[in-house]
């Protein structure tokens, strides 16, 4: 099958948001986020240390805004495995983080140029989480804190010396135009390695990393992870008959078609050839099963270009609740659960050694 088709862009809009454009850019966030996580709790050690060092001479009210902002970003780790939108709640902690941030220099009672250019520093991590809409809303947010505590606390003395209002207000523009380019960039390559030209959807090379930072999520929230595999029945037959350019086209409309049925943090992968793969985040064996009849229902029931018709076998199973997600021990067990269903009959969804036969559940 060729590989040159540019991913389909209805792929992607079922699954955006005003702060995430698709799929892709959510995984993009979420494994930011994981690298970002381990550094920024540095940060605010390092940070802890310096006010504690200068205490004698500043006091401790920086605390007020080191602790909370921890809190923030703490709360949206333990949290995004479970919402439908996690770029919300990020974008939530960041806001939370600049206002910690203007509300440490308005208790200063000070706003000079270096108080105010701190508010420049999360604006650097825009651009590597969100869309432009959500890179203009932080920037946004950002100058309207420094007007708003720049004029607030001494406006004769801004109005007096106007560069200790504009030098912040420009370095956080500057900082958000510079970094831009340089995320679009990263983002290209990044796009190439990790998406599926031909579907859209993610390959194997972002689900081994994302597969990992679910393991290590589960170990803080408890939740289960349900992993479906699905393969297309009878596909080498399409290629034979109706040729390669329409099993392309099949497999793209399958791809949307999941994409479809599937809520905003599951995510799909195309393993290669006609297979598919799911994560289903805090979804039981019960649940994950559920999931997958869903999915096999909306692909028999679609017609396909040219006419064509297929259907999909798929196998399932799901980390226990409380348990580290193993995504190695748990895709086996689904992939042997995929096999027990192509032996008996395909079209069908087998979790473990339980298959659905079509007939009982439609009923």
């Amino acid at each position: 099958m060729s590989s040159d088709s540019s991913p389909a862009p209805e792929l992607l809009a079922n699954r955006s948001s005003w702060l995430c454009g698709g799929d892709f850019d959510r995984e993009r966030m979420l494994d930011m986020e994981a690298r970002v996580r381990p550094v920024r709790r540095r940060t605010f050690v390092i940070l802890a240390l310096a006010i504690a060092a200068g205490a004698p001479w500043i006091g401790w009210w920086p605390l007020l805004f080191i602790v909370p902002s921890a809190a923030f970003f703490g709360s949206a780790d333990l949290f995004m495995p479970r919402m439908a939108r996690p770029e919300l709640l990020m974008f939530g902690a960041w806001i939370g983080s600049e206002l910690m941030i203007a509300g440490a220099v308005a208790l200063e009672g000070r706003a000079g140029v270096s108080g105010l250019c701190w508010l420049a520093i999360p604006v650097i991590t825009l651009s590597s989480r969100f869309s432009m809409r959500g890179i203009v809303a932080g920037v946004a947010t950002a100058l309207a804190l420094a007007l708003a505590v720049g004029l607030g606390i001494d406006s004769g003395a801004v109005f007096e010396t106007p560069q200790m209002l504009i030098a912040p207000l420009a370095l956080i523009v500057c900082v958000a135009v510079l970094s831009v380019p340089l995320m679009h960039s990263d983002i290209q390559h990044r796009g190439d390695a990790v998406i599926d030209q031909l579907t859209g959807m993610l390959n194997r090379k972002a689900l081994s990393v994302r597969a990992l930072e679910l393991g290590q999520q589960s170990e803080i929230t408890g939740e289960p992870v349900g992993v479906i595999v699905g393969d297309l029945d009878h596909f080498k037959r399409i290629n034979d008959t109706r040729g390669h350019t329409i099993g392309d086209v099949v497999l793209k409309e399958v791809a949307y078609v999941l994409r479809k049925e599937l809520r905003a943090f599951d995510l799909a992968y195309r393993l290669g050839g006609e297979e598919f793969l799911i994560l289903v985040p805090g979804s039981d064996l019960q649940g994950t099963e559920e999931l997958a009849e869903r999915l096999r229902r909306a692909i028999a029931a679609e017609e396909l270009a040219g006419g064509v018709s297929v259907t999909m076998s798929f196998g399932v199973d799901a980390s226990a609740r409380h348990e580290r997600f193993n995504y190695a021990a748990v895709f086996a067990r689904a992939d042997a659960a995929l096999y027990r269903a192509k032996r008996s009959g395909r079209d069908r969804v087998c979790a473990e050694a339980i298959a659905l036969e079509p007939a009982l559940a439609g009923a």
